[in-house]
């Protein structure tokens, strides 16, 4: 298909069934699989899991097919196969705008906008896009990321489409490899600089990292107003860590800026295995009783 007809993609987009971006319960389950587009295709210390795209894609078909499932955030490339294999109908179809800044690479921190433009987003039809904000104040690619997000931004509000910021502070260690910095005290400032990017905060949301203990993620959502996802990230091959992790996203979505998930290899690669338990268990964390809570 992709070969003799490549129109297709386009009708199929046409044709795809859309919703709104929080319906029903209001909470946001959404699978993420724009990895690869970055160069970064390990899981859990096997480097290439993530490279068999058809083993990919029917990952990403049965974790899409399970109740509770919002939808995927993805690159074009793997967006575009879901539209062909007709996955993407009834279910939100987020784009991931830079992946310029290919994983272990010198121009790592130079993080240019070489996926979806906001433009592509619209003429889909997709229903957002997320931005990933890499901030090392040594380095000085840091600084065309953080102009072209602010641009980015911009752009995404004035066509009214909902943009994902997933914002950190990194510094490279002694050997030039980038480390993150999930310090309550890192992530707080990552969520200010975040929040205040753009003409306009109005529609922007936050996609933060579950870090330290309860108290002090609190005191981290207490940094910004904006609507807020929970990220995952490398599930490790330990399951007592999978159910840990569990634990403090259970925890974290009881705060009151809170409204879901937003998780790739946690859920496509458990390590037991069973895709379709995982996203189950993710969703049934976004079906108990959410917390009133109150800020510290």
């Amino acid at each position: 298909m992709r070969a003799q007809h490549p129109e297709a993609v386009a009708e199929a987009a046409a044709r795809r069934r859309t919703r709104p971006l929080l319906a029903g319960r209001g909470r946001l389950l959404i699978v993420a699989a724009d990895h690869p587009a970055r160069g970064a295709l390990g899981v859990a210390g096997r480097p290439y899991a993530m490279a068999d795209r058809a083993d990919l894609l029917g990952r990403l078909r049965l974790a899409l097919s399970r109740p509770g499932v919002d939808g995927v955030l993805a690159s074009a490339d793997i967006l575009d196969d879901l539209l062909l294999l007709g996955a993407l109908e009834d279910r939100l179809a987020v784009g991931s705008m830079n992946r310029g800044g290919l994983a272990g690479a010198a121009f790592e921190l130079d993080d240019r906008f070489t996926g979806h433009r906001p433009q592509d987003l619209a003429r889909l039809g997709f229903d957002a896009g997320k931005l990933l904000l890499r901030i090392d104040p040594d380095d000085p690619g840091s600084l065309t990321t953080l102009h072209s997000a602010a641009r980015a931004v911009d752009e995404m509000a004035a066509l009214r489409l909902p943009v994902f910021v997933e914002p950190f502070l990194c510094r490279r260690d002694a050997a030039g490899r980038l480390r993150t910095d999930l310090s309550a005290e890192a992530v707080t400032t990552s969520l200010a600089i975040a929040s205040g990017l753009g003409g306009t905060s109005a529609y922007t949301w936050l996609k933060v990292p579950v870090t330290g203990h309860p108290d002090e993620m609190a005191r981290v959502m207490a940094a910004t107003t904006l609507p807020a996802v929970l990220l995952g990230g490398d599930p490790g091959a330990d399951p007592a860590a999978q159910e840990a992790t569990y634990e403090k996203w259970r925890t974290a979505l009881r705060l009151p800026t809170v409204r879901g998930l937003v998780v790739g290899r946690a859920l496509l690669y458990p390590p037991d295995g069973d895709v379709a338990g995982a996203v189950d268990t993710a969703a049934s964390l976004l079906d108990e009783e959410k917390g009133v809570g109150t800020r510290p």
